[in-house]
């Protein structure tokens, strides 16, 4: 951050840049994903010189003893989870009980063992999927007891609910500083495209960019198109995620997002535009739709510690796709 000092008249006396960053030993778990490899690049460019990124064949978060390890190794000031199991729809279908196992274990141990360690601070990364399925929209996080979250995301998001949980009673017993953030889906470069894994955003772009390759004149996507989301581009994400860092240390947890509302009807017609796949839409109906409705109120993000995101949809799916077609352009290239 850039310090100024003036004096009594108006006039700098001072003008240096002071990164709070530089010094601090930072673990970041997930730090090679999507989100994490963002936020790592945001790090070094902040001046961060002793980052840590665990790989999981290395230690397994999973597993208490390599948790111990971890810290034990790295030494953190500063924890940053990003670490996670997690999915679409079909995914979270096919393994409740590993999502809420690995999710529960990877972060409450890890919140354990840095406060028995002497970290200064841990951030924790909960989810949009915590909150009630017919939660009023946009999410309040203050509403976020208010029910059960919608089944299909029920036991991961409850197992990354259970973090807050974890921060809130850790502050309050022990004086721990760890703060706690709901995020909604992102997307943007380096996504996650396998069509059995990813979240709508890539395993859309994936099936109009093969459609159009193939020439065909349909594309299946699930769901009826009536469900609405809310999106945040990877980069928002990540510096929303450093502000906090940097200027919060409550104990209410904080919605992370665009705070702007699509239906998956208008979400696929936009892909499809920017994508060129000029053919029909076929919703399958067999397959679940999800929660009805997605929005966060993004209030408290923007009052604590100033972020908005600055990334509109539009232009985050443009770079997505410009993204996903140059991987696609170079994996050509290198089969034989």
């Amino acid at each position: 951050m850039w310090i100024l000092r003036w004096n009594a008249e108006g006039a700098i006396l001072e003008e240096s840049y002071m990164s709070s960053w530089i010094d601090k030993r930072i673990v970041v778990t997930g730090g090679n994903g999507f989100l994490g490899s963002r936020l790592v690049d945001k790090l070094r460019e902040r001046g961060a010189h002793h980052v840590v990124v665990p790989l999981s064949r290395d230690y397994d978060l999973v597993k208490y003893d390599d948790a111990v390890r971890l810290c034990r190794d790295a030494q953190p000031d500063l924890v940053i989870h990003l670490a996670a199991r997690v999915g679409g729809i079909g995914a979270n279908r096919s393994n409740p009980g590993k999502f809420f196992y690995d999710n529960l274990m990877m972060g409450v141990q890890l919140m354990e063992i840095a406060r028995l360690s002497g970290v200064q601070k841990f951030v924790a990364i909960g989810t949009v999927c915590a909150y009630p399925k017919f939660c009023s929209v946009p999410f309040k996080e203050e509403n976020l007891w208010g029910g059960y979250p919608e089944e299909t995301n029920a036991p991961y998001g409850l197992a990354k609910k259970m973090l807050l949980v974890q921060a809130q009673a850790y502050r309050q017993q022990y004086g721990f500083n760890a703060i706690y953030f709901l995020s909604v889906n992102l997307y943007g470069p380096r996504d996650n495209f396998d069509l059995e894994t990813s979240h709508v955003i890539p395993a859309m772009i994936r099936k109009c960019v093969e459609a159009v390759r193939a020439g065909s004149n349909r594309v299946i996507f699930w769901g009826t198109g009536a469900p609405t989301r809310e999106f945040l581009y990877v980069d928002d994400a990540a510096e929303g995620i450093l502000a906090a860092t940097e200027e919060y240390d409550g104990s209410d947890p904080v919605n992370l997002g665009s705070g702007q509302e699509i239906s998956m009807m208008e979400l696929g017609k936009l892909i499809c535009r920017i994508t060129g796949f000029r053919g029909k839409i076929v919703w399958d109906s067999t397959k679940p739709d999800g929660q009805p409705r997605r929005c966060l109120d993004t209030m408290r993000a923007k009052e604590l510690f100033g972020f908005s995101a600055t990334t509109t949809l539009e232009a985050g799916l443009r770079k997505t796709i410009e993204w996903y077609l140059q991987q696609q352009n170079q994996r050509a290239v290198l089969l034989p």
